[in-house]
């Protein structure tokens, strides 16, 4: 944009457009900037004016992105943060910020990090917020887009962003008391893969860790049930000969007199938890205050 065209434009309008193309509605976006719905309409056609796109089309499954906003989202995941911090300052003063911290983790990796992490963002910044989202297959585009922080979760990260590992972790089998298996310190290999496995798919249909690994001992294990959450595999274990392969702090948190937990063969190996962000929010001081508290939280787990 040339200095002709910055000079009509009006660095609020910024604010605005990264709201409307995030939630793709302008009463959502209204309420997350703090504007009537009649200002952010026509915030969204001066933007459609100078920008000459229509940025958002209606279509039957509601409103989609042009080619164009896709870019110019792009582009605002970057320029935005920068902006912050031009006009901020570098100094980050949690007991007045009012940010916004959005996170994607799996179940497992919410539950573990999410209760430690909330009371020390909480008690030290009372005015901030945070979202949680579930885990999906275009986690790492949201990340590069700039509609999520900080992700946690024992996947490949892309490599365009940064990663740090935050712990490893041993897989344990969790299975009925009355399960013939129940009685073992540790299953063998041979026993693993021949029972019937409750799995939980949180890449949908993408080879876990534990999947990869049999693959590459030229096996694998007879997956008879298939959840989306750890939760959900674990609820499917009582009263069946279902086994449930699951990280050894979750099982540690169960209290079932009628559960048994089994080391999982010594062939399945402990998995890297990681997290991972975008280059642009390396130098951010809240992300970066956010992050240290993650390794705080990480390290007493």
């Amino acid at each position: 944009m040339r200095t002709t065209q910055l000079q009509r434009v009006d660095l609020n309008l910024l604010v605005a457009l990264a709201a409307l193309l995030e939630e793709r509605h302008v009463s959502r976006a209204a309420d997350r900037i703090g504007l009537s719905q009649p200002a952010t309409s026509r915030a969204l056609q001066r933007l459609r004016h100078v920008l000459d796109d229509e940025l958002l089309v209606r279509t039957r499954d509601g409103y989609q992105l042009t080619p164009r906003a896709e870019r110019v989202q792009r582009e605002l995941a970057t320029v935005l943060p920068r902006l912050e911090i031009l006009f901020g300052g570098e100094h980050f003063d949690p007991g007045t910020a009012t940010d916004r911290f959005r996170l994607m983790a799996t179940d497992y990796m919410t539950s573990v990090l999410g209760p430690g992490l909330l009371r020390r963002v909480f008690r030290a910044a009372p005015g901030v917020s945070m979202t949680f989202n579930a885990w999906h297959d275009g986690v790492f585009e949201d990340v590069s887009h700039g509609l999520v922080d900080l992700t946690f979760a024992a996947v490949a990260v892309d490599p365009s962003l940064h990663s740090e590992l935050l712990f490893e972790e041993r897989f344990v089998c969790l299975m009925a008391a009355d399960n013939p298996l129940a009685d073992r310190d540790a299953l063998t290999l041979e026993e693993f893969v021949g029972a019937a496995h409750a799995v939980v798919d949180v890449l949908r249909g993408e080879q876990s860790a534990v999947d990869r690994r049999l693959t590459e001992l030229g096996t694998h294990r007879n997956a008879v049930l298939s959840v989306p959450y750890h939760t959900a595999a674990v609820l499917a274990v009582p009263e069946t000969l279902l086994v449930a392969t699951i990280p050894s702090r979750l099982a540690s948190t169960l209290d079932d007199p009628g559960l048994r937990v089994v080391a999982a063969p010594e062939e399945v190996e402990a998995m890297p938890y990681l997290m991972s962000w975008h280059p642009r929010l390396d130098d951010d001081p809240a992300q970066r205050w956010l992050r240290d508290l993650v390794r705080v939280v990480a390290n007493e787990t």
